[in-house]
């Protein structure tokens, strides 16, 4: 403002500016604050294509090129303090009393947005600074109760929220619940890609990978809930919320808004996709669909052009359908695997989640879509950003973190499934699960299949290399988590199951550590208990060859099978005290049974298992490999026979001339277990489910293995000679 205007055109030219600052000075005067911004408008309409030019550039080119170049339009723009001023326009009536309340004109907005946007995506730090705000980005929420500004607004939210430091609390922002009642179900959709940022954890992308030494005294630090918890609570409160998620998410596409209104939604939508290049694709569909009719019945020319203009809005219903329903289930996910957890179950199953998701299986969640569909510039249709793979595995998250440990699970089956699973336990003489009786009938899917009879399905024809498997794979496993049920296992032992991931693992010898991983998991708890699954192991698995790849791929990583040992171990010990014929039969022919029974294996698992962990590298993924070798220890004690399995342990240790090291190791991690166990509720009762041992006796033995008392045959330190000894050390969260 205090540059003279002659000082300013005459640097202009040679610094490339192209009047940004002179246009900028005229804003200026003409937004004091008496004024009625009637100017102001058409500057920016001088300045708005100047730096939308660019920011297509930088969406268009290749990112990692663009970020290379300069942008000097937004850049000059910010520099001669652009940014606050637009800013200090938008919020301008927020200031100013009652009285003489100015109104700004939705067109005035629209352009202040646009351009905030263009300059946060071309020049580095605009966001952040906006980010810091947080009076502004509480006032930018203020904004979306307009449906014509609702987009822009939505738009550089999301931008500032993903690099803001803090998390917002949404109860911050002003009457929350009644904006998002005056939300239409597109505009709801589109809120939820910002929900998304304020109730997950900050750092869970990398969960597993955290140790656990290091979560444990970052929660000695955080004593009450965080601010994503204290997020997830202010929306379940919000009336009506979730039921408006399940119908956002079950809908079917005819029933989403007519043609005129779409396509005139679609230049908004254009600008608020991540992606502007999903459009590119959309068009590229429709010319194909136009070009396969045309090419079908060449006499009639005018028919190509029809086609087009019928089918593009219906692919990009679809495509809009599946963007929504991205954003809707992510946030309905994380509610699922938050605290308020069952409250959200209730809700979930009383608005019929699972039913609508059922039918909406094969026609969009799993729909074949034809080969060049919607795969964005320089993706292939099976990278993992493309929206159509993202639903896919989105839902799978979902069905995981449903039925996991939840008795709603069943809800995932139709009435005759249920039947059946009642008929199952009946034949075998057990009784039927409390959950099973229990389920709503009114509540479950209808249709043919249940959900997970759908999975099941496409999972056998889902491509050895697909990244789908894993999830897959987790979806299913997690329906059988919890107490060992028969009848659910049954259930999917005759849908074939347990032969399908055995193709996968020795047939197809699958290579991805992942998705063998998830298989073992599955494999493990299939067949936990079960003499019947075992029986339909050593049918498949029916040459020493085809069990020397099995055992293989076991070997290869045992962080990833250590499930499926110990579920074998388990059963095993079992097996062994049962007096039936069947059992004594698979028992004597079994070679995986018989395999596990060798005393001399059993060992060479528990060393290895012991070996590969240490406390400094324990994480939510390793730490099954502790537990399992606990397993194997407490059924020797339960035969008297621990002292045996430790001095075993202390000779191997000799025979690798290194005395102590795994003895010193296994008290450590001991001592570790007990701090991380005893102080919390919910991982006893998962070890006491999977194993069908007390957590009592779990406590036990570990305080025994533990005993300070060299004389006592069941404490470690009795197996490490005094010169060896190494245990006093203090774990250290470094």
């Amino acid at each position: 403002a205090k540059i003279t205007e002659a000082l300013l055109k005459e640097r202009d030219k040679q610094a490339k500016w192209n009047g940004i600052p002179l246009l900028l000075q005229k804003l200026y005067e003409h937004s004091h604050p008496n004024s009625d911004f009637s100017q102001c408008q058409s500057i920016l309409k001088e300045i708005s294509p100047l730096l939308s030019m660019e920011a297509m550039a930088f969406v268009t080119e290749d990112r990692k090129a663009a970020q290379e170049s300069t942008f000097p339009n937004t850049y000059t723009f910010d520099l001669f303090g652009g940014v606050d001023l637009l800013v200090e326009i938008l919020m301008r009536p927020t200031l100013i009393t009652q009285k003489k309340k100015q109104k700004i004109s939705d067109d005035l907005i629209k352009d202040c947005l646009s351009i905030l946007y263009n300059t946060c995506i071309c020049t580095e730090g605009v966001t952040r600074r906006l980010a810091e705000r947080n009076d502004f980005v509480l006032f930018l929420f203020t904004l979306m109760t307009n449906k014509k500004t609702f987009l822009q607004t939505a738009t550089l939210i999301e931008d500032i929220l993903g690099v803001k430091k803090e998390m917002i609390q949404l109860d911050d922002i002003p009457n929350l619940a009644s904006l998002v009642s005056s939300f239409d179900q597109q505009q709801l959709a589109n809120f939820c890609r910002i929900l998304a940022v304020t109730i997950s954890e900050l750092d869970t992308g990398s969960d597993d990978k955290h140790t656990l030494l290091a979560k444990n005294a970052q929660q000695k630090k955080n004593l009450g809930p965080s601010r994503a918890e204290i997020n997830q609570a202010t929306l379940l409160n919000i009336p009506g919320f979730i039921e408006r998620l399940c119908k956002l998410a079950t809908r079917k596409v005819s029933e989403t808004t007519g043609t005129s209104s779409f396509l005139q939604e679609l230049e908004e939508w254009y600008t608020w996709l991540d992606n502007a290049l999903v459009l590119d694709a959309l068009m590229r569909v429709a010319n194909e669909e136009a070009e396969q009719s045309s090419t079908e019945s060449s006499d009639e020319s005018g028919l190509a052009n029809t086609s087009t203009r019928t089918q593009l809005p219906q692919s990009m219903k679809i495509m809009h359908e599946i963007m929504y329903k991205l954003e809707v289930l992510y946030v309905l996910c994380v509610l699922l695997m938050g605290r308020q957890r069952n409250q959200v179950h209730k809700m979930i199953a009383e608005f019929k989640l699972i039913p609508g998701l059922n039918n909406l299986f094969d026609k969009l969640i799993w729909r074949k879509h034809s080969a060049s569909a919607l795969v964005l510039h320089g993706h292939n249709q099976n990278c993992d950003c493309s929206p159509d793979i993202t639903l896919k595995i989105q839902f799978l998250r979902l069905l995981q973190s449903f039925s996991d440990h939840h008795e709603n699970k069943y809800l995932l089956l139709n009435s005759q499934e249920l039947n059946e699973l009642s008929a199952i336990s009946h034949k075998a003489n057990i009784p039927e699960v409390d959950a099973v009786v229990n389920t709503d009938r009114s509540l479950v899917c209808d249709g043919k299949r249940g959900l997970l009879t759908r999975l099941l399905q496409v999972m056998k024809k889902e491509p050895a290399e697909s990244s789908f498997r894993f999830w897959q794979a987790r979806a299913v496993e997690s329906f059988l988590r919890g107490t060992t049920s028969y009848a659910d296992q049954m259930f999917l032992l005759k849908r074939g199951l347990l032969e399908h991931i055995l193709y996968c693992i020795v047939d197809s010898e699958c290579k991805s550590r992942d998705v063998l991983q998830s298989y073992f998991d599955l494999l493990g708890e299939l067949m936990k208990f079960n003499i019947d699954a075992f029986k339909r192991f050593n049918k498949y698995i029916n040459t020493d060859e085809k069990f020397q790849i099995f055992l293989n791929q076991i070997n290869s990583s045992l962080v990833d099978s250590n499930m499926l040992v110990r579920c074998i171990t388990l059963s095993l010990d079992r097996f062994e005290n049962q007096s039936d014929a069947k059992v004594a039969e698979v028992l004597s022919e079994c070679r995986l049974l018989s395999y596990m029974s060798q005393m001399s294996m059993r060992m060479s698992f528990l060393f290895r298992l012991i070996n590969i962990i240490h406390v400094q590298t324990l994480t939510q993924e390793n730490v099954s490999c502790l537990n399992t070798s606990l397993v194997i220890l407490m059924l020797a004690r339960r035969k008297e026979k621990l002292p045996f399995y430790l001095r075993t342990l202390q000779q191997m240790e000799y025979t690798e001339k290194y005395p102590g090291f795994i003895l010193n190791n296994f008290h450590s991690l001991l001592r570790f277990w007990q701090q991380h166990y005893l102080n919390k509720d919910k991982d006893s009762t998962c070890l006491e489910n999977s194993s069908c041992i007390s957590f009592t006796y779990w406590k036990e033995t570990v305080s025994i293995l533990l005993s300070p008392d060299r004389t006592s045959p069941c404490a470690i330190v009795s197996y490490i000679d005094e010169a060896y000894m190494d245990i006093d050390r203090d774990f250290s969260e470094e």
